[in-house]
C-alpha cells in the first residue's frame, strides 16, 4: 500500500495496488452502492460484503421507492459509467468520533450503529469519487479494475437478520476480471436454474411445501415418497450389514431432557416454544442424540456389549428464520440419518474407520465421486481432557489416511465437545454440498453420566461418536434432484418402466407384461389411454422415466417387447426375460 496526500476527510489516505477476485467483488459492491445512491438520492446504506461467487449490498430506500429486477440494468449502466471514470479507491483512517460525525452528516444511521460496535479507537473509510463508506477493506486501486459485472436479483433482508429490525432491499451481483469469465459463470447459473429442485419437484410431482399452513415443512407426494422409500430401504439394509441396531424415538420430550443435554443453553434460538402437557413443559426435538443416550441408559451396560451402534432415521424440528428457508435445502422439519456409537478407547480407531468407509460407500452409491474432506481440530474453548482430544484426533486422522482420499485440516474449527470430520460432495456441475459428519463427543456422556462396567468391575465412561451420512433426507433429496436434473438412475427412479399400448387390442398383452414387472419387484406403469403413441412417448420423456416398453401388433403377436431407453434411445426388440435381466442388472449395480 502507498501513502498519498490527506483527503478533505482528514487522516492519511492509502489504497490497494494488489487484488484478487474477492477484493474485486467487494469493490464492485461499493460501486453498486454509489450507483444506487446516485439514482435514488436519500438511500441509506446497510452492509455490502463479498460472498461466495459474488457480492450484495443492503439499502433502505427513500419512502415510496421500490426496486425490482427490472431496475437492475439501469443500475448496471450507472455502475459501468463509474467504472469507466477510473476513480481511485482511497482508504482513510479516522477516529471513531470523526467517523461518527462524517456519517451523521450523511444521515447514514446504520453506519453509525456499526461504528458504535467497533472496539478499536480508529476506523477505516473508503472513498471513490464522492461516495464514502465505512469499510475494513481491502479494495482494488481503481474502479476501472472492477472488470465485468452483472447484477443478478433483488431480495429483502432484515437489518442484521433480525425480524424486528427494518426490512432492507438487498441487491445481489457478481464480478469477474474478464467478460469471458463472467459469461462462463452466467451459463453456469443458467444450468443451475435448469436443475432447480423446486421447479423440477413440482414438474415431476415429487414434493411440495406447506407455505400457507407451515413454511419450511415438506409434503412428500407419491413419487417423491417412493424415491425416499428406496433411499431409506438402502440405508437400513447397509446399516444392518454394518452392525447397527435400528431404533425409533419420540418427537417430543419434557423440557428437562434438553436442559440436561445442554441444548436449552446452547441451542435455544433454534428450538420452538415449549408446549404445556398436563402442566409440564414439553419440547419438539431438535436432535436425536439425547434419546439414544436414554436407550443406552435403560440398563447397566458391560464392556462385552461394545461397540454399540444405534441408528435412526429421526425427524427433528428446528426454527429457521423465514428469510433463509429454501425448498428442501433449508427447512424446519427434516429427517436426519442419525447414528450414535458407544465404544471403548481401544475400539475408537476401528469404529471411526468403519463410519468413514460406510459414508464414502453410501455417497458413491448415489453417484458422487468427488469430495472435499476436512478434519476440524480442538478449538480454544472445549470440554474433555487433552488426552481424550489427542486420542480422538489421532483416530480421525488415521481413518482419513487409510481412506486414500485427499483431505485437509481446519485448525481450531472443531466443536466444543470434540473433533470432527466433515465431507462435502461435489455435484455434476461442480457445486459443493455438506453431507456427512463424524464427530467425537466428550460432553454428552459426561452430562448424562453414562458408563459401562469393565472386566475388573470398574465403571468407565464410554466414548461417543455422532455421525450422519446424508445429513438430512430432505436436503439430500434436493441435492439428488439437482445432481441428476430430475433424471434419476434406474434404481432410484420413482417409475422405472412405462408400458405404452398403441391401441385397445394391445392392452391384454401390455397388462401381462405390466403384471410380470410388478411381480419381479420393479416400479412400472401401464399407459393404456387411447392417445397417439408420439404423445405418450413425449410425456414419458418429460417425466424422465428410464425405460418405455411399446406394445403394438408385432409385439403382441411375437411375445416380444419394443424397448426405448431415456438415455440411449431405441434398444430394439427384447424378450421379456432379457428386459427383466437388463432392469435387474441396472438396479443391483445402481447404474
Amino acid at each position: 500500500m502507498q501513502e498519498v496526500p490527506s483527503s478533505i476527510l482528514g487522516g492519511p489516505t492509502i489504497f490497494m495496488t494488489g487484488y484478487d477476485l474477492e477484493t474485486i467483488r467487494h469493490s464492485a459492491a461499493h460501486v453498486m452502492a454509489s450507483a444506487v445512491k446516485r439514482i435514488w438520492p436519500g438511500t441509506k446504506l446497510g452492509i455490502g460484503p463479498a460472498v461466495e461467487d459474488g457480492f450484495y449490498y443492503d439499502f433502505l430506500l427513500p419512502e415510496g421507492v421500490k426496486i425490482s429486477d427490472a431496475d437492475l440494468q439501469r443500475i448496471e449502466d450507472v455502475m459501468n459509467e463509474i467504472i469507466a471514470k477510473d476513480l481511485p479507491f482511497e482508504r482513510i483512517l479516522v477516529s471513531k468520533e470523526e467517523a461518527r460525525q462524517i456519517f451523521e452528516d450523511l444521515g447514514e444511521v446504520f453506519k453509525i450503529e456499526l461504528i458504535d460496535e467497533i472496539p478499536e479507537d480508529f476506523v477505516s473509510i473508503y472513498k471513490h469519487g464522492d461516495f464514502v463508506d465505512l469499510c475494513r477493506g481491502p479494495h482494488i486501486s481503481s474502479t476501472k479494475l472492477v472488470g465485468a459485472v452483472r447484477l443478478l436479483k433483488v431480495a429483502g433482508a432484515y437489518w442484521k437478520g433480525i425480524e424486528s429490525n427494518p426490512m432492507l432491499t438487498r441487491i445481489y451481483g457478481t464480478a469477474f476480471e474478464t467478460k469471458e469469465d463472467l459469461d462462463k459463470y452466467l451459463k453456469f447459473l443458467e444450468e443451475a436454474a435448469r436443475r432447480d429442485h423446486r421447479r423440477i419437484g413440482t414438474e415431476l410431482g415429487l414434493f411440495s411445501m406447506m407455505d400457507e399452513y407451515g413454511p419450511g415443512l415438506v409434503l412428500w407426494h407419491p413419487k417423491g415418497a417412493m424415491v425416499r422409500k428406496v433411499i431409506e430401504d438402502f440405508w437400513r439394509s447397509e446399516h444392518i450389514k454394518n452392525g447397527y441396531d435400528l431404533v425409533f424415538t419420540p418427537h417430543i420430550a419434557r423440557l428437562d431432557l434438553w436442559k440436561t443435554s445442554g441444548h436449552l443453553d446452547f441451542y435455544r434460538e433454534n428450538m420452538y416454544t415449549p408446549m404445556d402437557v398436563d402442566g409440564v413443559e414439553y419440547e419438539l426435538k431438535p436432535m436425536n442424540c439425547p434419546f439414544h443416550i436414554l436407550i443406552y441408559k435403560s440398563r447397566l451396560r458391560s464392556y462385552r456389549e461394545f461397540p454399540m451402534r444405534f441408528a435412526e432415521l429421526g425427524t427433528v424440528y428446528r426454527y429457521e428464520r423465514s428469510g433463509v428457508l429454501h425448498g428442501l435445502m433449508r427447512v424446519r422439519g427434516f429427517t436426519q440419518d442419525d447414528a450414535h456409537i458407544f465404544c471403548t478407547k481401544e475400539q475408537l480407531n476401528k469404529e471411526i474407520k468403519g463410519v468413514l468407509d460406510l459414508s464414502l460407500f453410501m455417497l458413491k452409491s448415489f453417484g458422487f465421486s468427488e469430495f472435499d474432506v476436512r478434519l476440524s481440530t480442538k478449538p480454544e474453548k472445549y470440554v474433555g481432557s487433552d488426552e481424550n482430544w489427542e486420542l480422538a484426533t489421532s483416530a480421525l486422522t488415521a481413518a482419513l489416511d487409510d481412506s486414500n482420499i485427499e483431505w485437509s485440516v481446519d485448525e481450531g474449527e472443531g466443536v466444543f465437545y470434540g473433533p470432527k470430520i466433515d465431507i462435502k460432495i461435489k455435484d455434476s456441475i461442480g457445486r459443493k454440498w455438506q453431507c456427512s459428519t463424524i464427530q467425537v463427543d466428550f460432553n454428552l456422556p459426561e452430562r448424562f453420566d453414562i458408563y459401562y462396567v469393565e472386566s475388573d468391575g470398574q465403571r468407565t465412561r464410554p466414548i461417543m461418536i455422532h455421525r450422519a451420512l446424508m445429513g438430512s433426507l430432505e436436503r439430500f433429496f434436493g441435492v439428488l434432484i439437482e445432481h441428476f436434473a430430475g433424471a434419476f438412475p434406474v434404481w432410484l427412479a420413482p417409475v422405472q418402466v412405462r408400458i405404452l399400448t398403441i391401441s385397445d387390442k394391445h392392452i391384454d398383452y401390455g397388462t401381462s407384461v405390466f403384471d410380470r414387472l410388478l411381480k419381479e419387484g420393479f416400479r412400472a406403469e401401464l399407459d393404456r389411454r387411447n392417445e397417439k403413441l408420439g404423445l405418450k412417448i413425449r410425456e414419458a420423456e418429460l417425466e424422465k422415466i428410464p425405460y418405455m416398453v411399446i406394445i403394438g401388433d408385432k409385439e403382441a403377436a411375437s411375445g416380444m417387447l419394443s424397448v426405448r431407453s431415456r438415455m440411449d434411445g431405441d434398444l430394439g426388440a427384447k424378450t421379456p426375460d432379457d428386459f427383466v435381466g437388463l432392469l435387474r442388472e441396472k438396479v443391483l449395480n445402481r447404474n
